[in-house]
């Protein structure tokens, strides 16, 4: 049985049409993938939505919360907005894959197998941080702003969140949270392509950490608990990254001395 192996960049030199025709085939395959998912999401909107709504009606006493609209329209474009958000998650992987197929042709081996992991974590590392978004930071951040609701100066102040406003503030968490843990996808790539190192990464942690924070201020709502929330993973994930840039990059090192010896050897030069 032949061990698998990576096939080496390709020697056929396709005409430039043939390669645009293969472009439009994979953007006209992609586009149908997702067509296809923001029908069956649309369909399952209010379940959905549903589930999007879970983190708020907790945070709410039991029986009491409600969601409002105020334009006559905006429940049906909610719907459409949760089916086009709901449908690029689900058809990614074929989205992803059908790039890869166009690209990986005219990439060397070597390079296949370097971009192959960074492809396999970036929907694992989002997947974690929507996660992390959704049963951790919405339901703390809902009690905090909840807590807001009483009498004021003879005056009931009650939350009446409207339907358009909690979904885009439900996709500004799921969003910051699962782009923002693509971070070591990031630091690794420019890594593995040299312009940066470990050294540097670590030299430029006190810039880092500040650059997290801004990112964390910026990403999330304006309180302080979702910015902890955000900035604190993000931390442990830039650690975690330098920790593995220096594996790999003893890695590399014994490889490039293993080979170093072997050259001569090969080259009937005899070793001292």
């Amino acid at each position: 049985m032949q061990p698998f192996r990576i096939a080496d960049i390709d020697d056929t030199q396709a005409p430039l049409l043939d390669h645009l025709i293969e472009l439009r085939t994979r953007l006209l395959r992609a586009f149908l993938a997702f067509a296809v998912a923001f029908g069956i999401c649309f369909y399952f909107s209010g379940d959905i939505f549903s589930f999007l709504v879970r983190p708020l009606t907790e945070a709410f006493p039991p029986g009491q919360g409600k969601l409002i609209y105020t334009k006559l329209y905006e429940a049906f474009f909610v719907e459409v907005k949760i089916a086009l958000f709901a449908a690029f998650f689900i058809s990614f992987p074929v989205i992803a894959n059908q790039i890869w197929a166009f690209v990986a042709p005219g990439l060397y081996a070597k390079e296949k197998k370097a971009f192959l992991p960074f492809l396999v974590a970036t929907p694992i590392l989002f997947t974690m941080g929507a996660a992390l978004a959704y049963y951790v930071v919405m339901p703390t951040a809902f009690h905090f702003f909840l807590g807001f609701e009483g009498q004021k100066g003879g005056l009931k102040l009650e939350a009446l969140p409207g339907t358009g406003d909690y979904l885009a503030l439900v996709m500004q968490f799921i969003l910051a949270f699962g782009i923002s843990f693509l971070l070591p996808v990031l630091l690794m790539l420019l890594n593995r392509a040299g312009i940066i190192t470990r050294a540097q990464c670590v030299s430029a942690r006190r810039y880092a950490i500040v650059g997290i924070f801004i990112i964390a201020a910026v990403a999330t709502p304006p309180d302080v608990v979702s910015q902890l929330l955000l900035a604190v993973p993000l931390l442990a994930l830039y650690e975690g990254t330098l920790l593995f840039m220096w594996f790999t990059e003893k890695r590399d090192a014994r490889g490039k001395a293993a080979e170093e010896a072997a050259a001569p050897a090969e080259n009937g030069t005899p070793v001292a």
